[in-house]
């Protein structure tokens, strides 16, 4: 006969799975409403599309990048600005912890594009996972989500069949900031707005509450410029369909498209997205109190100092 599993204390569950978390580098994580995730994503794109007995969606929260990065040159930054590779080790970590000390069946969830739907739509929505959660909040840069103390961070998901009680989104939105909201009254601009190279960002600020009030976002001019995986081909049939020897070698080999086969070839995380410049003039995201390790190790100083 099977062994009978112990019963689970639910609270002392979650305690053990958030620490783990926290242990391994997160900075932040909490627990989705599985029944907001449901209401909200399209069906195709429900955690139950992915496992059909999932109880519980784990999202996790890890650092941006140092604040060194930000004082580089965009051309750099490109290279190395992604921490989000260490958000899913965690995950995949977390998944095999959670079999292993409740013997219950968990996975990490796929960061990755649904095949059938294209290149610019997710199997899962991660970023409605730490909303949900608690660990984020949209802001006008496109809807990246934004941390009152950690500022930007890069996410993932894990599903379980362990059943977790969920946590709250964010009762306040950081943004905008207050800097925010005085240019805006000024010049009818946020910062992430003005200084976004391809204008794909917009929207309105309510110039009495200092509220979001509109949110617009141009996906298909950004991903144009950062998604370059949609690039690749692009540059490969231009070469296919040259009438001539010279128009083909420049179809390959003009030095953009040198760098993309240098990415490539070294396996860059830059392949994928190299636009950091809205999140590079966020107060938010640069300067929330523990943004960078920098301002963390200040943090932890000041802590011990207290105690």
């Amino acid at each position: 006969m099977p062994k009978k599993k112990p019963a689970i204390d639910k609270a002392a569950a979650k305690e053990a799975v958030l620490a783990y978390c926290l242990k391994k580098g997160a900075l932040a994580a909490g627990v989705a409403d599985l029944e907001a995730v449901n209401r909200i994503c399209p069906p195709g794109h429900r955690p139950a599309d992915i496992m059909p007995r999932v109880k519980s969606v784990i999202a996790i929260g890890v650092g941006g990048q140092t604040q060194g990065a930000w004082t580089v040159p965009s051309k750099a930054l490109g290279y190395f600005g992604s921490t989000e590779t260490r958000a899913y080790s965690i995950s995949y970590g977390l998944a095999f912890y959670i079999e292993n000390k409740f013997g219950i069946r968990s996975i990490y969830c796929p960061p990755d594009m649904d095949p059938d739907a294209g290149p610019r739509v997710p199997l899962q929505s991660l970023k409605v996972h730490a909303e949900l959660a608690g660990i984020g909040a949209r802001s006008l840069a496109g809807d990246i989500l934004l941390h009152p103390e950690f500022g930007y961070m890069y996410f993932a998901s894990v599903f379980t069949e362990l059943e977790l009680e969920p946590d709250a989104p964010m009762a306040e939105n950081p943004c905008p900031a207050p800097s925010c909201v005085n240019m805006y009254r000024s010049i009818q601009r946020t910062p992430c707005m003005k200084f976004c190279p391809v204008q794909c960002l917009d929207g309105e600020v309510d110039e009495e509450t200092g509220k979001q009030k509109v949110m617009r976002y141009d996906m298909a001019a950004c991903a144009e410029m950062t998604q370059q995986y949609e690039t690749v081909p692009s540059a490969i049939m231009d070469a296919i369909r040259a009438t001539d020897e010279e128009d083909r070698e420049d179809a390959l080999f003009d030095p953009d498209n040198k760098m993309l086969w240098y990415k490539m070839s070294v396996g860059s995380g830059g392949l994928l997205a190299q636009c950091f410049e809205c999140m590079r003039v966020c107060p938010i995201a640069t300067q929330a109190p523990q943004a960078d390790p920098i301002l963390r190790h200040e943090h932890r100083l000041d802590a011990e100092a207290a105690e």
